[in-house]
């Protein structure tokens, strides 16, 4: 008999069914509470993302920002400062001038003296502006102007140095820039990308190295 009236014992019966519908009892028993559905949207598995309440979707990936081809960084095309993309006129030609000085100043001294100073001196200086304009600037770069102002010559299309022999064809290449009043040094000034002509040609650009 059971403890409480109106309420029949239980006799034998399929027991407990688990989820869902509960206990099950005989008829009049407990009968339980519903078993848990499941909420809609509830997680499925790692492959299809947490759905959560109402089918959370997850947050769209990360697309990247826009920047130069090859480089998907930061807009301007290089890492780390948006806000001045490229190197200004002022940098350029402070670091044409820093490379280019130890040669002239070579030069000067060796046409003081004589013709064949002067011939060595400038073998000299060729060679000063070799390693440095075409192999450092190539393979890291940075020539030493360059270091100095911290700036750093890439391929506008790779974002890596251009290498040595495409420096030295750059530099062939100013010969343009010197042409028309020397318009094409001045480029900088109001160019997008503070390219020379050179750059131009090359698809290349200088960048803060910082």
């Amino acid at each position: 008999m059971s403890d409480y009236p109106g309420y029949p014992q239980n006799p034998p019966g399929p027991g407990y069914q688990g989820q869902p519908g509960g206990y099950q009892g005989q008829p009049g028993g407990y009968q339980g509470q519903p078993g848990y559905q499941g909420q809609p949207g509830d997680y499925q598995d790692q492959r299809g993302g947490y759905q959560g309440q109402p089918g959370y979707q997850g947050q769209p990936g990360y697309q990247g920002q826009p920047g130069y081809q090859g480089y998907q960084g930061q807009p301007g095309g290089y890492p780390g400062n948006p806000a001045a993309p490229y190197a200004n006129w002022g940098q350029r030609a402070g670091g044409y001038l820093i490379d280019a000085l130890p040669p002239a100043i070579l030069a000067w001294i060796g046409i003081s003296i004589s013709t064949s100073v002067y011939i060595v001196f400038l073998l000299i200086g060729l060679v000063f502006t070799g390693y440095n304009r075409w192999y450092l600037g190539g393979t890291t770069g940075q020539s030493y102007g360059k270091r100095v102002l911290k700036l750093r010559l890439i391929s506008e299309q790779t974002g890596q140095p251009i290498g040595p022999g495409m420096a030295f064809v750059r530099d062939i290449c100013h010969i343009l820039d010197s042409l028309a009043c020397y318009i094409g040094w001045l480029f900088p000034l109001w160019d997008a990308k503070r390219q020379t002509f050179a750059d131009k040609i090359l698809n290349t650009i200088v960048i803060p190295s910082e």
